[in-house]
């Protein structure tokens, strides 16, 4: 009799399929486009102004940030959490060949510029569509789901000219649909036969949540800035789009939630107790990161 293997987890399938559509960032592979793309205002995620197009004063020749171990200490928080899930080597490398914005002819440089941002949309969808692939109770739309992966997956690989006329908001749109389905029957699955809390969209803003039983909850579009939920579990909640900047993830089990993006927890506080999806890593500056006088009592 053969020797039993364990099979693959599910959730290790996921990490697979996140690295084979390239949803990482790859900063050596890209031109800095959201060093340069993208437009910033001076507020407590970013220290000055910067328009869309105009490259930061601080990215240096080679299109590397300046002071990338030092931007939260600087006044660039909102730098350190983003995330383009891999747009930024895709359009670099694929959609415009290898060849940078500085030496395109005109308008080269411009409309990779606003292409940027539409792939970078698209692929956060092809992120939580292969997150979705991974999800048991979701199994009866996972034929679906691989079909609107598909068809995303074919919209980023257009060229320059298709990109710019993809409705991404109508595509969005529809996706969103399909995840939120998704999202209820792993939420169902989880809260049994309690009560689901839905709290999506909500004005958590410096809630207390400690040791808030959040299981199965929907917490889509929620505003948690601020919130202190060390301690709680929530496991299995809907977190798409929530807003964690500045929450208190101490201790919280968020082993089993969903559609919880690395940038999310780049933008939260946390610590060694913290528990994390597989496929999502500690972000550094957790055991670093002061905790406030309210939230030492």
């Amino acid at each position: 009799m053969g020797r039993k293997t364990t099979p693959v987890s599910e959730r290790h399938r996921s990490v697979d399929e996140r690295d084979r559509l390239g949803l990482r960032a790859d900063c050596a592979s890209c031109f800095g486009l959201c060093c340069v793309a993208l437009p910033f205002a001076a507020s407590a995620d970013f220290a000055i102004d910067k328009a869309a197009g105009l490259p930061c004063p601080h990215l240096d020749p080679g299109f590397r940030c300046g002071m990338h171990h030092d931007l939260r200490e600087r006044g660039f928080a909102g730098c350190a959490a983003y995330d383009c899930f891999g747009a930024g080597q895709k359009v670099s490398q694929a959609t415009f060949g290898g060849q940078d914005w500085r030496g395109l002819p005109p308008p080269g440089a411009r409309r990779m510029f606003e292409v940027f941002p539409i792939m970078r949309r698209l692929h956060e969808l092809l992120w939580y569509l292969a997150e979705a692939l991974t999800l048991r109770p979701a199994r009866p739309l996972h034929s679906a789901i691989r079909r609107a992966l598909d068809r995303t997956e074919r919209l980023t690989a257009g060229p320059p000219e298709s990109l710019i006329e993809v409705d991404v908001a109508a595509h969005r749109g529809e996706v969103d649909a399909l995840l939120a389905r998704a999202g209820e029957l792993v939420r169902a699955a989880a809260a049994g036969p309690r009560p689901k809390a839905d709290r999506r969209g909500a004005d958590l803003i410096g809630a207390d949540l400690r040791g808030a039983d959040l299981r199965g909850a929907n917490l889509r579009g929620a505003y948690l800035i601020g919130a202190d939920l060390r301690d709680a579990d929530l496991g299995s909640a809907d977190l798409l789009g929530a807003d964690l900047r500045g929450a208190d993830l101490g201790g919280a089990d968020l082993t089993a939630s969903i559609f919880l993006p690395q940038s999310a927890l780049e933008a939260a506080r946390g610590d060694g107790r913290t528990r994390l999806p597989p496929a999502l890593t500690r972000p550094a500056h957790w055991a670093l990161a002061p905790r406030s006088a309210a939230h030492r009592k």
